[in-house]
């Protein structure tokens, strides 16, 4: 076959790729063959409608290395095609390159241990819905039972539940020995497994690896490792030595959790921001492309539903957070005190404590408001420091309020009395204080009038030994 012949018959960008099959059955070298003008034009000429490559020369028969860094998802596909003969038809957006690709690729035959296929090749800015529909009526059933789930979920306390039934669903379809979903904290340096589903409890290994202290230094370095694919797919001991050379100590982590083939797909949210990662370890690697082809639609639908999940969580503290300290607001403590009035809650020994700044519109007239502002976040972390694991609320302009369980009234009395301490650790922080313990959490009235009654005659006895801090 005159392989440059077939390549100028296509008018969309081609080219024709050669891939080596090995002795053991393993892919070698893929090389870029030839290409049409198009394709060619693409490299030597880019415009800004295609993405840039390494070289902006075009040489027959190179290693497609040269063009864009390794990859083991576009080395399966073209091994998959050539050597397996399967006609491959792909709709993905690589993490690489700002655009949408519409690959069919289509097997040529082959000369010896050399085999050769079409690679044609589409590119956009902006998805298709509509191309990502062309897929495998099994895959779309899949896929779709992900979608149903996730927004079939009313409540968002739901939410991680749910996503968990999620995950049990793609272990079981990549008869996987591990699936998780791994979330990225960027501002707090931490990641966290916000679901997982292990087969087995002697599986708990690959666990143990991702609450390590240290883990979120790993999971930093996988975007590198992925190299602008949009998943990462290692089926055998040929991809591990891939891993071994490029992320050593991701490998080390892998073959102490006695990982042997992973999938792993990175989670995007608006703006191409990174949540986390899913991935699936042990998987059934006959089954490779159709898991493929299923998590690369379905991780799509999930991403957006943690980035929802995860803006109407922030939503809801940002409601119930005073945003200058950090502490809960007085809409929260409302909602608090109701629910333990109406008895939808209860707390033994429930104490109450009522803590007022001294001179904070001394502070604001005489330093300004940004120093005041200063005294409020300072008094707020007196108070999570004394009491921490309790719940602390703004209350008003220069007013918090603490609710404690089990608390007895001299334990209140001495912590009252340690905030007056710590509070001297700062230039204008002062605190009056009072409290109330009641063993009946529905006259949580009761305990607020009399912390309330204790605080302001603290206050008094403040102001007539400081009268030059009366405002």
């Amino acid at each position: 076959m005159d392989l440059q012949q077939f390549a100028n018959q296509i008018d969309a960008m081609t080219c024709i790729l050669s891939v080596e099959k090995k002795e053991d059955g393993s892919c070698g070298e893929i090389r870029l063959v030839t290409g049409n003008r198009a394709y060619i034009e693409s490299i030597e000429n880019p415009s800004p409608d295609v993405p840039h490559m390494m070289s902006t020369r075009f040489e027959p028969g190179s290693l497609y290395e040269r063009y864009f860094p390794k990859d083991l998802n576009f080395e399966l596909y073209c091994y998959s095609c050539a050597v397996e003969r399967k006609p491959m038809h792909s709709y993905v957006n690589p993490g690489r390159f700002d655009f949408w690709f519409d690959i069919y690729m289509l097997p040529l035959g082959h000369e010896g241990n050399i085999y050769y296929c079409s690679y044609t090749q589409e590119i956009t800015r902006q998805a298709d819905s509509k191309k990502m529909t062309g897929i495998s009526r099994e895959t779309a059933m899949d896929v779709l039972n992900t979608c149903i789930k996730l927004r079939g979920v009313k409540d968002e306390a739901a939410f991680e539940s749910t996503l968990r039934s999620v995950i049990v669903d793609i272990r079981d379809l990549c008869k996987a020995r591990n699936c998780a979903v791994l979330l990225m904290d960027e501002s707090r340096k931490e990641c966290r497994v916000m679901s997982e589903a292990i087969q087995t409890t002697q599986d708990l290994t690959e666990k143990r690896q991702s609450m390590m202290p240290d883990f979120y230094k790993v999971a930093l370095s996988w975007l590198d490792t992925i190299g602008g694919s949009n998943c990462l797919i290692v089926k055998d001991t040929g991809d591990m030595e891939y891993i071994r050379e490029r992320n050593p100590v991701w490998y080390q982590s892998l073959m102490a959790a006695r990982v042997q083939s992973i999938v792993i797909f990175p989670l995007k949210g608006g703006n191409d921001q990174l949540l986390g990662y899913i991935w699936a370890t042990n998987f059934d690697t006959v089954e490779t492309l159709h898991i493929k082809e299923t998590l690369e639609l379905s991780t799509y639908f999930i991403a957006s539903e943690i980035a929802n999940h995860m803006l109407l969580t922030r939503l809801r503290e940002l409601s119930r957070t005073d945003v200058l300290t950090g502490i809960m607001n007085r809409n929260e403590m409302n909602n608090r005190i109701d629910e333990l009035r109406e008895g939808k809650a209860r707390i033994d020994r429930l104490g109450i404590v009522f803590a007022d700044l001294n001179g904070l519109k001394r502070v604001n007239d005489q330093f300004g408001h940004v120093e005041g502002d200063r005294m409020l976040k300072e008094s707020a972390a007196v108070l999570r420091q004394v009491f921490a694991g309790d719940e602390i609320y703004r209350a008003g302009g220069d007013e918090f309020m603490i609710i404690t369980r089990g608390a007895e009234e001299e334990e209140l009395r001495k912590r009252c009395e340690e905030i007056k301490r710590h509070a001297t650790g700062y230039e204008h922080v002062s605190f009056a204080a009072g409290y109330c313990v009641i063993s009946d959490s529905r006259e949580i009235r009761t305990a607020l009038k009399t912390a309330d009654e204790r605080m302001y005659r603290d206050k008094e006895t403040y102001y007539q030994d400081h009268p030059e801090m009366r405002r």
